[in-house]
């Protein structure tokens, strides 16, 4: 029901938008010849009305039963329909003020002064703001169709990081972190080998996982089975779980009766598929790796958040325990926020944090020497590296997809980390 309601209410805000954007698609052409003119109205509304129809039939059929991959793209193109309106209203609303103020000082003062074109007539709206409006409008939605291209056009990233405690034995060491598959999203098989192509191609000596193998249910994670399954690495490859793998947003946070035993069942079943695809999961706790003698101490968490609305299920206590001797700690903790929220305060002798989470939101710009995102309003912490005095976090920008089937800007990611 609620969902239901909530489609209505941005129905209509769309139709009102849809008319109100008209408004300056109407003025953008007016100096085109009427065949142009029919061509431009028929495509606007043609577009539109095919979304506000599709939209209309979501509270009236099953949509949770459309394919997974379908909803996904239907969803996506109908948001990015909404947000390319919203931003060119922004150029809009600015020309409507304009126009009003334009309009009140002819009325206050020149209401006695005859001739004054400003009493007795509107203000046109300006074809300048009309085009910038429509074109950043036109310039996000474009984008958002493209990022489709990018969701599995994996991205190598390299960095090498030094620390004064690091045992001589372990210097080199070349380590691939991932995060974030997210299988159920995938529908293309032959992409997601290519990215693990990638990934043996670096012949690292240890393989890092930090969560979120599924979107919900375990049964996304069969068909890809025989493509997870191959990464190796002479010193393992480890994995700890993420907030989507404990299935709240299917079964939601607290079922009961043979919900809560179906999704104990679901949690269980992700559990062993780590198992299955020959990696040692982390559930709390750690293990020592050993390299000529030398020792260093790799620990897992389950989901630890510091922020509201996502639960935490592990405890940094209970997989520290035992590790405290290491001299070089690497800490795998699938949400970034759990680095401030406890790890910085409680544990300074973690030397690196390994994180995922947020995706980059799937949609931000990457310059050299600059990047921005939107989820950085949300996430401190939110991709590439993170330096508290010796202490060092790297937030994976993701190796799959979740909601937007896209990328614009972020592109997925395998880290290569060397330690020096």
């Amino acid at each position: 029901m609620r969902s239901s309601a909530f489609i209505w209410i941005v129905l209509g805000i769309m139709v009102l938008l849809d008319f109100y954007v008209f408004q300056s698609v109407k003025v953008v052409a007016q100096n085109a010849s009427p065949k142009v003119k029919t061509i431009v109205y028929y495509v606007y509304w043609g577009i539109s009305i095919s979304a506000l129809i599709v939209l209309a039939l979501m509270p009236l059929t099953n949509f949770e039963a459309w394919p997974r991959v379908l909803r996904n793209y239907i969803l996506a193109t109908i948001l990015g329909l909404l947000f390319a309106k919203l931003i060119a209203t922004v150029f809009f609303l600015v020309d409507d003020i304009r126009r009003l103020i334009q309009w009140g000082s002819g009325k206050l003062f020149f209401r006695n002064t005859e001739g004054e074109g400003m009493s007795g007539e509107g203000i046109s709206r300006s074809v300048f703001l009309s085009w910038l409006g429509l074109g950043a409008g036109a310039s996000l939605f474009s984008t958002l169709i493209y990022g489709f291209s990018n969701k599995y056009n994996y991205h190598v990233r390299r960095l090498q990081l030094s620390f004064d405690n690091l045992p001589k034995s372990f210097k080199g060491l070349k380590i691939v972190q991932i995060s974030d598959i997210h299988s159920g999203s995938f529908n293309n098989k032959a992409a997601v080998q290519k990215g693990i192509d990638k990934i043996l191609k670096e012949n690292a000596d240890i393989i890092l996982f930090t969560g979120d193998l599924v979107n919900d249910r375990a049964v996304e994670m069969h068909d890809y089975m025989d493509v997870f399954n191959q990464l190796k690495a002479p010193m393992g490859v480890y994995s700890t779980l993420g907030n989507h793998d404990y299935g709240d947003y299917f079964y939601g946070s607290h079922p009961t009766g043979d919900m809560a035993i179906e999704k104990e069942k679901n949690l269980q079943r992700v559990k062993e598929l780590h198992g299955e695809l020959g990696w040692k999961l982390l559930l709390d706790e750690n293990v020592s790796l050993e390299k000529n003698g030398e020792h260093i101490a790799l620990i897992g968490v389950q989901n630890i958040s510091g922020r509201k609305g996502f639960h935490t299920y592990g405890s940094l206590a209970k997989a520290y325990a035992g590790a405290e001797n290491a001299p070089f700690k690497i800490l795998m903790s699938h949400d970034p926020s759990h680095w401030d929220f406890e790890v910085l305060p409680k544990y300074p002798a973690i030397d690196l944090a390994l994180a995922g989470h947020t995706h980059g939101m799937q949609f931000g710009v990457e310059l050299p020497g600059f990047k921005w995102s939107p989820v950085q309003y949300v996430y401190k912490e939110w991709a590439g590296l993170y330096e508290q005095g010796k202490q060092k976090l790297y937030v994976n920008r993701g190796y799959g997809f979740i909601g937007y089937p896209g990328r614009v800007g972020i592109l997925p990611e395998i880290t290569v980390i060397e330690l020096v």
